[in-house]
């Protein structure tokens, strides 16, 4: 346990961060499950839209905790599952 005045308060702020990041985490994993749910059912608009959405976490998680080159790799993955399914070139 911290002892001096600033180490409570970074561990404070540690697990307020830790909260947040979690939250972004599960967020972005629920987007990938629907995304994938909608590619599983063949259907191409709503899959469209949850990848648009999938996209969007992942930038924000870009922004505090994912490193900006594994959230490149995830929407690119994604991306090509998208037109693997559909058959389509790029948008």
């Amino acid at each position: 346990m911290p002892r001096t005045k600033s180490a409570k308060r970074a561990l404070k702020k540690a697990l307020r961060n830790w909260y947040f990041n979690e939250q972004r985490r599960r967020k972005i994993k629920m987007r990938i499950r629907e995304f994938l749910k909608c590619l599983k059912e063949k259907n191409k608009e709503e899959a469209r839209e949850k990848l648009s959405l999938v996209y969007k976490e992942i930038d924000k998680g870009a922004k505090r905790f994912l490193h900006k080159n594994k959230a490149a790799r995830l929407k690119s993955k994604y991306a090509l599952l998208f037109n693997k399914v559909f058959g389509e070139e790029n948008n």
